[in-house]
């Protein structure tokens, strides 16, 4: 059995002249919870549409557990579970019919369907709502409800589009506890998220993407290690005069201007390489307005990487694209 339940080589996927995915390639290995990181738009929808074969592969080649996207259409699908980033209930269905009749269209035996619906409440503290309409559920109880529809059929990969997107921070971390348990059945998870925090806490590997291409990948640990030991954000009155005065101590490996001010990424600890830093600044002649030092994060990973913040709107966010849906 293959370790990897998904291959990804040179996808490409276009809007129209719009190019929203851009040459890309990675591997989903079993058993993991693998995100893709990445602002609004940045493309990270449109590659799950595809694997998912909701979207035309256009351009490369995409196989899921071992079955070609293209030409195993049907074989791809009877693999994975979804949870859009939208939410897709109806409204007027019970908790208990709305698996049971996603069991049904699966043509799952009644027997198997009861006992899985039992099973998956369970999972997702639903036990006590089985026979309440979907309209009356809070959205974290319909985001919890829409994750146990999505493994109904013991899918052997779980997407999950920016699934605690809207909810509040108490409801988004009773929703990492879900995933963390769907995970340790034994399900991969592909996660799609625009939060720093959820990727950090959940993942095993992130890959970070902007503006439809890969930037970064790693594990949240080392994507922030390779940064440096320790990070300084510089806001000073001329940081173009700054900028050589603090890349010629020894200990600051690399000085790169940001929307943060200036990055300075350190080879030393912060606490004793910053008043160097300060010192050789105001030697310069040069006004501190501002210090920061901290630990590098997977939102420093992202700066340092785009030059921008995750938050900051990308160049393309006003062009309406279409949304696919299953029906």
């Amino acid at each position: 059995m293959s370790e990897n339940v998904v291959e990804v080589r040179g996808l490409v996927h276009r809007f129209g002249d719009l190019t929203a995915v851009d040459d890309i390639s990675f591997d989903v290995r079993r058993g993991e919870i693998f995100s893709f990181l990445g602002p609004n738009g940045a493309g990270k929808s449109t590659t799950i549409n595809v694997l998912t074969t909701l979207l035309p592969c256009q351009a490369g080649t995409v196989t899921v557990c071992g079955h070609d996207i293209r030409k195993e259409t049907s074989a791809v699908k009877s693999r994975i579970g979804i949870v859009f980033q939208d939410m897709v209930l109806d409204r007027d269905l019970t908790v208990w019919e709305t698996l049971e009749f996603h069991g049904r269209i699966y043509s799952m035996p009644k027997t198997l369907r009861a006992g899985r619906i039992d099973e998956l409440l369970k999972l997702v503290d639903l036990e006590g709502k089985r026979g309440e309409r979907v309209k009356n559920l809070s959205g974290g109880m319909k985001r919890r409800l829409e994750i146990a529809r999505g493994l109904m059929t013991r899918p052997e990969i779980l997407y999950l589009d920016e699934p605690t997107i809207g909810l509040d921070p108490q409801t988004r971390l009773r929703i990492w506890d879900y995933i963390k348990n769907v995970n340790r059945e034994g399900t991969t998870i592909f996660l799609t998220t625009h939060y720093m925090d959820e990727a950090d806490q959940l993942s095993d590997r992130i890959h970070i993407i902007d503006h439809g291409r890969l930037i970064a990948s790693g594990t949240p640990e080392t994507l922030k290690s390779d940064l440096g030991t320790d990070m300084v954000y510089l806001v000073t009155g001329d940081d173009d005069a700054t900028e050589p005065l603090v890349s010629a101590i020894e200990g600051v490996r690399s000085v790169k201007q940001t929307t943060k001010g200036l990055e300075l990424i350190l080879d030393e600890e912060g606490g004793k390489l910053l008043p160097r830093i300060i010192h050789a600044i105001e030697d310069g002649g040069v006004d501190i307005e501002s210090v920061m030092l901290k630990r590098p994060s997977l939102d420093d990973v992202f700066v340092h990487h785009t030059g921008r913040e995750v938050r900051d709107e990308p160049a393309h966010t006003n062009i309406k694209q279409q949304r696919f849906r299953r029906h």
